[in-house]
C-alpha cells in the first residue's frame, strides 16, 4: 500500500505531502481546492499520461513522490529488482517529473525507467474509480472483463486456452484464405519458376565456370601471338640454330670458373651455382617448347566456348551475378515450385487443421460460457446482497451471459463457429455476451444498466462490484474519486459503512462532497485553498478530531461557526464509530 505522497508544483498544490496508512482515508475541501490533483499525483504515479497543463503556473516542472510498503507485495518486489531499483525495509519510492515544455521521465526505487514500464509495475498496485470509470462500465467489454476477475478460478483457464486456440484458428483461416484466393497469382509464379528452372537445366552451369570460361577464351583467341613469344623465349633460351642463347652463355661463364677453382674456394662455389643454373634453363627450355606446341589454333573450340559463356552470361543477368548465385536460385525456386505445385495436398491439410481446431474451440467455447454463466449467477446474489446494505433493498442485479446466433448467410464471413446446432459469433474473448441489468425496484423488469440506472444508482452498484470483487481479486489499494455524486441521505450514509467495510481489506482512498461517507474515514484529508488575488495555493492537512468535527460541519451547512451543524457533525462521527471500530 502507499503510505505517503509528496507533491510539487502539481495544479494549485505548491508543495505538500499526504501521508497515508491501512483503512479508509477520505479526502474533503471547497470546490476548486484541488481534491482531484491527488488523484491527479496517483495516476502520475501509475503511469498515467503526463498533461503539461497541470504544471503550476511559473513552475519548471511538476514533481510527485509515492512511499510503497511493499513487505506483502513479493511480485512488486522482485519487479522493482529486475530494474534495477532498490528497496529499504520493504519500502519503495516511485516518483515522476513532468516538465512543462512537455518531458516527463519516471524513477521506481531510484532507478530511471520508461513510463511504459512503470506502469508495468505499479499499476497492479491501485484499482482507480471515478466517473469516468462508471461510464466504462457500461460497456460490454467492461462487463464481461469484470465477470471474468470474479469468476478467475474458472475462467482464467479455459480464457487462455480459447485465446491460444482462436489465435492459431484465425492463423490457419488467413493461409487457407491465401492458397485458394492467390490460386491464379500462384499458378502464374509456378509457370515463371518452371520456365527459368527449365533454362538453368538446360545449360546446367558448373560452380566456377564463367571464371574457367573466360580464362579459356582469352587463351584461345591469342593463340597466334602466345604461340610465337613462346618459341621467340625457346630460341633465346637454347637455340637451334646456334646462335646465341643463355644456356652457351652460362656454359661458358660456368666453364671459366671451373678453371680456377683451385685458386680460390669462392671461384668454385661460383661455378657450382652456375651449373645448378644451367640445368634450372633446361627445364624451362623444355618447358617453354612444350607449350609452344600446345598453342594450336582451333576455331571450333573457341566459338564453342564463346557459345557457353554466352549461354552462361545470360543466365547470370536473370538470376544472379555469378554461377553460384543462378545455383542458389535455381534450388530455392525448386523448393518453392514444390510448395506451389502442392496446393491441393496444402489446402487439404489446412482444411483438416481448421476443422481440428474448429471442434477444440467449441468445446472449449462452451466450457467457458458455462464457467461464465456459473459466475455470474454467484456475481449477481453477491451484487444484489450489497446494494442491499446501500439503501437498495429492493434491486436485483443480474449478470446475462448470451451468444449471437450468426444467420446462415453471415457464418462464411462473420467468424461464425458451430457449437451444436447453433452457429454463434466467436471472438478472441470467447462466445459470451455479458450484459449487467438492474431492476431497481421491485416488480421492475431488469433493464440495462445505461438504461435503468441513475447517476446515484449506478455509483452504488459500481461500489457493490468492487467490494464483491475485492474477495477475489484482491488490489492493495482503491481509489474513489467522487463515486458518490448523486447520492444522499440514507444512500449516503450506507456507502460510507461499505467503503469502511472494504477498508478492513484493502486500503481505501476517497475523494468526496459527502459528509455521511467522510464520517466512517480512519483518517480525515482537508484540502485547504488560499489565495493572495493572484495566486491561489493548496495544501493538505491531516485532521484531528476537533477539526474533523468543524470540516463536517462545514460540509453540511456551508459554513464552519454553525451549532446545528456541529451537532449534526458529532452525531454522525458518533453513528459511524462502530464501523470505523471494526464492530
Amino acid at each position: 500500500m502507499f503510505e505517503e505522497i509528496r507533491i510539487s508544483s502539481l495544479g494549485v498544490i505548491e508543495s505538500s505531502t499526504l501521508e497515508l496508512g491501512p483503512g479508509l482515508t477520505v479526502i474533503t475541501g471547497e470546490t476548486g481546492a484541488g481534491k482531484t490533483m491527488v488523484v491527479t499525483a496517483l495516476a502520475l504515479l501509475l503511469g498515467g499520461r503526463a498533461d503539461t497543463g497541470a504544471v503550476r503556473s511559473g513552475s519548471p516542472h511538476a514533481r510527485v513522490e509515492g512511499v510503497v510498503d511493499a513487505s506483502t507485495l513479493p511480485g512488486f518486489l522482485a519487479a522493482v529488482d529486475e530494474l534495477g531499483g532498490d528497496t529499504e525495509d520493504g519500502r519503495v519510492v516511485v516518483a515522476r517529473n513532468i516538465a512543462a515544455e512537455g518531458r516527463s521521465r519516471a524513477w521506481v526505487g531510484g532507478a530511471s525507467v520508461p513510463v511504459s514500464r512503470m506502469a508495468e509495475v505499479t499499476e497492479p498496485l491501485v484499482a482507480v474509480h471515478g466517473q469516468s470509470d462508471q461510464h466504462r462500465l457500461l460497456r460490454a467489454g467492461a462487463q464481461r472483463d469484470a465477470l471474468d476477475r470474479f469468476a478467475a478460478d474458472r475462467v482464467d483457464p479455459l480464457l487462455a486456452r480459447w485465446q491460444r486456440l482462436h489465435a492459431e484458428l484465425v492463423a490457419v483461416e488467413r493461409d487457407l484464405d491465401d492458397v485458394v484466393t492467390h490460386a491464379r497469382e500462384r499458378a502464374l509464379e509456378a509457370d515463371r519458376l518452371r520456365f527459368g528452372l527449365g533454362e538453368i537445366e538446360a545449360v546446367s552451369p558448373e560452380p566456377g565456370e564463367d571464371t574457367a570460361l573466360a580464362a579459356e577464351e582469352s587463351r584461345l583467341g591469342y593463340a597466334d601471338t602466345l604461340r610465337t613469344a613462346a618459341e621467340q623465349a625457346r630460341e633465346a633460351l637454347s637455340s637451334d640454330e646456334d646462335a646465341p642463347d643463355a644456356l652457351a652463355t652460362t656454359a661458358t661463364a660456368r666453364t671459366l670458373l671451373e678453371g680456377v677453382r683451385d685458386h680460390d674456394p669462392e671461384a668454385g662455389e661460383l661455378a657450382d651455382r652456375l651449373a645448378e643454373l644451367t640445368y634450372l634453363l633446361s627445364d624451362v627450355a623444355a618447358d617453354v617448347a612444350s607449350y609452344a606446341s600446345r598453342l594450336d589454333v582451333d576455331p571450333a573450340r573457341l566459338a564453342a566456348v564463346s557459345e557457353r559463356r554466352a549461354a552462361i552470361t545470360a543466365l547470370m543477368r536473370k538470376y544472379g551475378e555469378t554461377v553460384e548465385d543462378v545455383l542458389a536460385w535455381a534450388q530455392e525456386g525448386s523448393l518453392r515450385l514444390l510448395d506451389l505445385d502442392d496446393a491441393d495436398g496444402r489446402i487439404a491439410t489446412l482444411r483438416a487443421e481448421q476443422e481440428r481446431l474448429r471442434g477444440e474451440l467449441a468445446r472449449t467455447g462452451a466450457d467457458l460460457s458455462a464457467a461464465r454463466t456459473a459466475g455470474a449467477a454467484s456475481l449477481g446474489t453477491q451484487v444484489s446482497a450489497e446494494l442491499t446494505q446501500l439503501a437498495m433493498p429492493h434491486a436485483v442485479v443480474t449478470v446475462a451471459v448470451t451468444q449471437h446466433e450468426v444467420p446462415e448467410p453471415e457464418r462464411l464471413t462473420s467468424g461464425a463457429l458451430q457449437v451444436g446446432d447453433r452457429w454463434l459469433r466467436a471472438t478472441a474473448s470467447g462466445l459470451d455476451e455479458v450484459e449487467f441489468l438492474l431492476a431497481a425496484n421491485t416488480g421492475a423488469d431488469p433493464r440495462p444498466l445505461h438504461k435503468g440506472a441513475s447517476g446515484g444508482e449506478l455509483s452504488r452498484v459500481m461500489l457493490a462490484l468492487e467490494v464483491s470483487l475485492a474477495g477475489s481479486n484482491p488490489v492493495p489499494t482503491f481509489v474513489f474519486d467522487e463515486v458518490d455524486a448523486g447520492v444522499g441521505g440514507k444512500a449516503a450514509i450506507e456507502i460510507g459503512r461499505r467503503l469502511a467495510v472494504l477498508a478492513k481489506r484493502a486500503q481505501v482512498l476517497v475523494v468526496t462532497h459527502l459528509p455521511q461517507v467522510a464520517a466512517y474515514a480512519d483518517r480525515h484529508v482537508v484540502v485547504h485553498k488560499q489565495s493572495d488575488g493572484t495566486v491561489t495555493t493548496s495544501g493538505l492537512v491531516v485532521l484531528d478530531d476537533a477539526a474533523r468535527e468543524q470540516e463536517l460541519s462545514r460540509m453540511l451547512a456551508g459554513v464552519e461557526e454553525s451549532d446545528a451543524a456541529r451537532a449534526h457533525a458529532r452525531e454522525l462521527l458518533e453513528s459511524a464509530a462502530p464501523a470505523r471500530a471494526g464492530a
